[in-house]
Protein backbone atom coordinates (compact mmCIF):
# COMPACT_ATOMS: atom_id res chain seq x y z
CA UNK A 1 0.00 0.00 0.00
CA UNK A 2 1.41 3.62 -1.08
CA UNK A 3 1.55 6.66 1.24
CA UNK A 4 -0.89 8.34 -0.14
CA UNK A 5 -3.52 5.63 0.23
CA UNK A 6 -2.39 5.15 3.83
CA UNK A 7 -2.62 9.14 4.56
CA UNK A 8 -6.15 8.70 2.57
CA UNK A 9 -7.04 6.04 4.66
CA UNK A 10 -6.20 7.86 7.99
CA UNK A 11 -8.30 11.59 6.24
CA UNK A 12 -11.66 9.20 6.18
CA UNK A 13 -11.17 7.62 9.30
CA UNK A 14 -10.58 11.14 10.70
CA UNK A 15 -13.33 12.76 8.90
CA UNK A 16 -15.84 10.30 9.73
CA UNK A 17 -14.64 10.29 13.82
CA UNK A 18 -14.52 13.69 13.39
CA UNK A 19 -18.37 13.86 12.17
CA UNK A 20 -19.44 11.37 14.99
CA UNK A 21 -17.59 13.82 17.84
CA UNK A 22 -19.17 16.93 15.79
CA UNK A 23 -22.67 15.34 16.58
CA UNK A 24 -22.51 14.40 19.64
CA UNK A 25 -20.34 17.88 20.60
CA UNK A 26 -22.74 20.02 19.54
CA UNK A 27 -26.07 17.95 19.97
CA UNK A 28 -25.00 17.86 23.61
CA UNK A 29 -24.69 21.89 23.83
CA UNK A 30 -28.63 22.67 24.02
CA UNK A 31 -28.65 20.54 27.22
CA UNK A 32 -25.52 21.96 28.66
CA UNK A 33 -27.74 25.72 27.79
CA UNK A 34 -30.48 24.50 29.44
CA UNK A 35 -28.89 23.57 32.75
CA UNK A 36 -27.10 26.69 32.58
CA UNK A 37 -29.85 28.83 32.40
CA UNK A 38 -31.55 26.97 35.35
CA UNK A 39 -28.58 27.06 37.50
CA UNK A 40 -27.23 23.87 37.59
CA UNK A 41 -24.04 23.50 38.45
CA UNK A 42 -23.61 20.13 36.89
CA UNK A 43 -23.74 21.44 33.21
CA UNK A 44 -19.97 22.47 34.50
CA UNK A 45 -18.49 18.60 34.38
CA UNK A 46 -20.40 17.99 31.55
CA UNK A 47 -18.64 21.17 29.67
CA UNK A 48 -15.63 20.25 31.20
CA UNK A 49 -16.44 16.38 29.26
CA UNK A 50 -17.25 17.92 26.20
CA UNK A 51 -13.57 19.27 25.68
CA UNK A 52 -12.28 16.04 27.04
CA UNK A 53 -13.71 14.56 24.43
CA UNK A 54 -12.40 17.15 21.66
CA UNK A 55 -9.05 17.87 22.55
CA UNK A 56 -7.75 14.62 22.78
CA UNK A 57 -9.71 13.83 19.36
CA UNK A 58 -7.67 16.65 17.54
CA UNK A 59 -4.48 16.43 19.29
CA UNK A 60 -4.10 12.64 18.49
CA UNK A 61 -5.62 13.92 14.46
CA UNK A 62 -2.28 16.56 14.71
CA UNK A 63 -0.10 13.78 15.33
CA UNK A 64 -0.61 12.13 12.01
CA UNK A 65 0.12 15.42 9.98
CA UNK A 66 -1.93 18.08 8.90
CA UNK A 67 -4.17 16.45 6.41
CA UNK A 68 -5.48 14.38 8.90
CA UNK A 69 -6.13 16.96 11.50
CA UNK A 70 -7.57 19.19 8.46
CA UNK A 71 -10.05 16.49 7.95
CA UNK A 72 -10.58 15.58 11.55
CA UNK A 73 -11.89 19.18 11.94
CA UNK A 74 -13.75 19.32 8.99
CA UNK A 75 -16.01 15.96 10.01
CA UNK A 76 -16.32 18.40 13.91
CA UNK A 77 -17.42 20.95 11.58
CA UNK A 78 -20.05 19.11 9.46
CA UNK A 79 -21.88 17.34 11.94
CA UNK A 80 -21.96 21.05 13.15
CA UNK A 81 -23.59 21.95 9.80
CA UNK A 82 -25.73 18.61 10.54
CA UNK A 83 -27.29 19.81 13.33
CA UNK A 84 -28.24 23.06 12.37
CA UNK A 85 -29.75 21.90 9.29
CA UNK A 86 -31.82 19.72 10.99
CA UNK A 87 -32.97 22.50 13.93
CA UNK A 88 -33.73 24.87 10.81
Amino acid sequence: MSAGMILGAQAATALLAGLALGLFHFATLARLIALLVAGRMVAVPLQLARFALLVPFLWIAAQFGAAVLLAGAAGILAGRALLLRRLR
